[in-house]
């Protein structure tokens, strides 16, 4: 160190401080990064590296980017996954004895982000702090960016599972561990995983008092008594520990965080992660867009804050039937006055993102441009609230009187900064004249010595008789009166030469320097006054930040009900009866996303009925490719919009409340744990055996296919009887299963249904009705999908010959040989195993008077499409039981 440079000491000094992030050192008008910093900058930029001490041994690499343009390339670096360190000059440099000072005045973190070319205006930022001990875990989250901060406490037997939901949900750009977490397997790979890899440790040290005397002092409270978080301790320190890090990163006032939110798992529909992923809450699985998603087709929102709530109510259904219920009646208000939709619709439309205006305000990085888009929001609340004057439900009358006009801030931001301020605040133009006594002094001498300036041009050509005389000014020699050389014989002795070019003479005069002098005094005390005011205003602000959240939280609010009831509007929802009934009754059901995204198919609406008696549990069979999958997400998806009060896609629809969705649909091999398909599988369906109740949902495609027939066919039966049966689970329950046996159980376990995609067959070909029906499926259909997929012809016709030779209940092998491809080899098989395939009739038969008759009677041209089927799925059983 003593071979370097004091300003080299002092930069590896600060960066020894701050070895996790790239440390940008200030140097005049640049931000500087040396030596490994240096190569990742060059490198994630693309920024020339160069070198510094180049000719002195030891080269020590070295990258810039100007100041000005600097937040550009600090948003590529926290993108790719970088904190950023913000190293300033903290004194002024004609001030400083030596070295100037230097300190890192913000530690920037995915975490920590409130640039708005970073942040997305529908989704929230959020910070996740974990804590865990004995008694259970800790977990709390923050976003910086609108000051939303929460806490809970999650334990009990299942209480990982609870973890990994709840970050799941919250789905955060950074996590705070402690060490229990660390060492917790299954919840690291699942961070690392599916969320972040940006993790950061809590100090050992760091305990509940710490963290309890932390947040009282942010909050400015006594006690944590008014938030409801007494007693949770472990929530309290993860809480504590997300202050913590604020402090040390963020290096400033953060009042904008005023308020704790104390929440409970249990006040919320419960759905673990992979029900998230299964149903596409917010986005798709296969390229994790929102297009596609339950969310794309829900949110018409007008505004960011409107979106981001939309999100939240999507993520946590309610159980609260009187809460559903008000939310109920306040879309069907809104899409009943479609006049009074509109207009409220327009006028949000003209809303800024308040919640981040007012959090920029406080945090001290809103400049002029945002307090006028804060002012231009604010405006339109009283109009709002007159709107609102004339609904009635009441949600929507809460929600007018939660909205404060602040008036008093919009004419404070009104009188003091001028419509088209500057982007920066330090170099004038922000502060209206008027508003401030010795500014307008100030501007006065600026305009009135300008004035004088432009007068003196004339002034000096009338004098002179120079008619080409010009007053000019520039930034390194001020005002000036230039002078070409032919007419230098007409130049007055009180010119004092200033300057000489190659055509003219640049003179100055001793009124002109004096003008001079008090323009550019002006200038600069105006400049500095105007940044004072500009503080002052903005801290005057930022003081209503409480009356201020609190009308964006009304706006949101509102904004994410006229969404749902565009949506109800616009793709023919009803509204449902919510009630704790416990029985789901969907008459014309439709999937809210598949309906929105075919184009060349009429979506065809299907029944459902479950309850918890004689209809718990259905049985679906059907082919592949026929809609069992649809079907099934699409009762989950109704059930979950009718449970955040949002009108649904069905002619008619009763919810009963339900706990939790659970899904098992698809599986993949799981790398990161080194976890087969059938083991991924296995353990959701541990999760739901171990976690449903009555009162869940549960959506179940294909358990057991994962290992060999009788295997899953084995387990499949096993899981039904336990779900099933009321003194175990007793959920409602869809299960999708191509293993046709299963469909015995109607008849032996009480509360299960069978029911199958109808299917029409015309010639060789298949035709999938997309129609749920009663009773089970004669046949899988595969090698029709098969041939759907592309086959060759040739494996088709075989699969077709097999097939024919294995219904006739003879099993065969099939080996490769050199004459032919395909060579049989008989097998004996024991004649009481064989079962006949329900699918096959003798072609044959003695004729069959009862269902000839019964036939005959039909009146076919008075039935529907599904009473006719129904009547011929009768006949077809009757037939079959011969």
């Amino acid at each position: 160190m003593a071979k370097l440079t004091p300003m080299m000491q002092q930069y590896l000094s600060i960066k020894e401080e701050n070895q996790d992030a790239i440390l940008f050192f200030r140097l005049g008008d640049f931000y500087e990064m040396f030596n490994e910093d240096a190569k990742i900058v060059a490198k994630e930029l693309e920024l020339t590296l160069t070198a510094r001490n180049k000719g002195k041994g030891q080269p020590t690499p070295m990258a810039g980017v100007p100041y000005h343009s600097a937040e550009s390339y600090i948003s590529q670096l926290i993108e790719k996954g970088y904190r950023v360190a913000i190293c300033e000059q903290v004194e002024d440099p004609s001030e400083a004895k030596g070295i100037v000072k230097r300190e890192v005045v913000r530690v920037i973190t995915p975490g920590t982000v409130i640039n708005n070319k970073i942040l997305k205006d529908k989704d929230n930022n959020y910070l996740v702090s974990l804590v865990g001990s004995k008694d259970g875990y800790g977990f709390s989250f923050v976003d910086i960016s609108t000051g939303e901060f929460g806490l809970t406490q999650i334990d009990g037997q299942d209480s990982i599972d609870k973890v990994i939901d709840e970050i799941s949900r919250i789905n955060p750009a950074e996590v705070i561990i402690d060490e229990t977490i660390s060492s917790s397997k299954r919840i690291m790979n699942f961070i690392k995983s599916n969320i972040t890899s940006i993790i950061t440790d809590i100090e050992e040290s760091f305990n509940y008092d710490r963290a309890y005397e932390l947040l009282t002092d942010s909050l400015e409270t006594m006690s944590l008594d008014g938030f409801g978080c007494e007693g949770l301790n472990i929530g309290i320190e993860a809480a504590g520990a997300i202050i913590d890090f604020l402090n040390k990163t963020q290096k400033r006032s953060l009042s904008h965080i005023n308020s704790l939110l104390t929440y409970s798992t249990l006040d919320y529909m419960v759905m673990d992660a992979n029900t998230r992923r299964n149903l596409e809450l917010v986005k798709t699985m296969r390229d994790k867009r929102k297009k596609g998603s339950l969310l794309w087709v829900i949110d018409k929102t007008v505004t960011a804050m409107g979106g981001r709530m939309l999100k939240k109510w999507l993520e946590q259904p309610l159980l609260d039937v009187k809460e559903i219920n008000k939310r109920l009646d306040s879309v069907e208000e809104i899409s009943k006055n479609i006049l009074l939709k509109e207009e409220l619709r327009d006028l949000l439309d003209q809303v800024y993102d308040i919640e981040r205006l007012i959090g920029k305000v406080v945090y001290g990085s809103a400049n002029g441009r945002d307090l006028i888009a804060l002012k231009n929001s604010l405006i339109i609340l009283p109009k709002l609230k007159e709107v609102l004057e004339q609904f009635s439900t009441p949600k929507l009358k809460d929600l007018k009187e939660s909205l404060d006009n602040l008036e008093d801030v919009t004419a404070l931001i009104e009188s003091s900064i001028q419509e088209e301020p500057p982007t920066t605040i330090t170099e004038g133009g922000l502060i209206k004249e008027g508003y401030n006594e010795e500014l307008d002094k100030y501007l006065d001498a600026m305009n009135n010595g300008k004035d004088w300036i432009v007068g003196l041009q004339k002034q000096e050509r009338a004098r002179t008789g120079i008619s080409s005389l010009k007053v000019g000014h520039n930034k390194v020699h001020g005002y000036y009166i230039e002078v070409t050389k032919a007419n230098l014989d007409a130049v007055p002795e009180d010119y004092v030469r200033k300057q000489t070019l190659s055509n003219s003479e640049r003179y100055i005069t001793p009124e002109l320097k004096e003008k001079e002098s008090l323009i550019f005094e002006a200038q600069e005390k105006s400049v500095d006054l105007e940044y004072k005011i500009f503080l002052e205003v903005r801290k005057r602000v930022g003081k209503e930040i409480d009356r201020i959240q609190g009308s964006a939280q009304g706006l949101a609010q509102l904004d994410g009900l006229i969404s749902l009831a565009e949506v109800a509007l616009n793709n023919n929802y009803k509204k449902p009866i919510v009630d704790n009934g416990g029985t789901i009754k969907i008459e014309g059901g439709r999937h809210p996303v598949v309906e929105e995204t075919i184009e060349e198919e009429v979506f065809v609406p299907n029944d459902t009925y479950l309850d918890g008696e004689g209809s718990r549990f259905s049985i679906i069979t059907g082919p592949n490719m026929s809609g069992k999958s649809t079907y099934m997400r699409q009762v989950a998806l109704i059930t979950l919009l009718a449970q955040i009060g949002s009108f649904v896609p069905a002619s008619k629809a009763q919810i009963g409340i339900v706990d939790r969705i659970f899904t098992r649909v698809g599986a993949s091999d799981d790398l990161s744990t080194g976890q087969s398909t059938f083991m991924v599988e296995m353990n959701e369906v541990a999760n739901i055996l171990n976690n449903a109740s009555d009162k869940s949902l549960v959506i179940l495609d294909e358990v057991g296919r994962g290992t060999s027939t009788y295997d899953g066919l084995s387990i499949a039966w096993a899981v039904i009887e336990y779900i099933s049966d009321k003194e175990k689970i007793g959920a409602k329950s869809l299960f999708a299963t191509h293993y046709h046996e299963l469909t015995e159980l109607e008849d032996n376990l009480p509360g299960v249904k069978n029911y199958n995609v109808a299917v029409k067959e015309e010639g060789e070909d298949v035709v999938f009705l997309r129609k749920i029906v009663p009773g089970g499926a004669d046949q899988s259909y595969g090698i029709e999908v098969a041939k759907r997929a592309g086959v060759p012809y040739q494996v088709i016709e075989r699969s077709k010959e097999i097939l024919a030779r294995l219904e006739e209940g003879e099993e065969r092998t099939l080996q490769l040989a050199k004459e032919d491809s395909f060579v049989e080899k008989k097998v004996e098989k024991d004649p009481s195993k064989v079962k006949e395939s329900p699918a096959q009739l003798p072609l044959f038969s003695e004729p069959n008077d009862e269902v000839v008759e019964e036939l005959l009677e039909l009146d076919i041209m008075s039935m529907n499409p599904l009473e006719a089927m129904n009547a011929l799925h009768q006949l077809q059983q009757k037939a079959k039981n011969r």
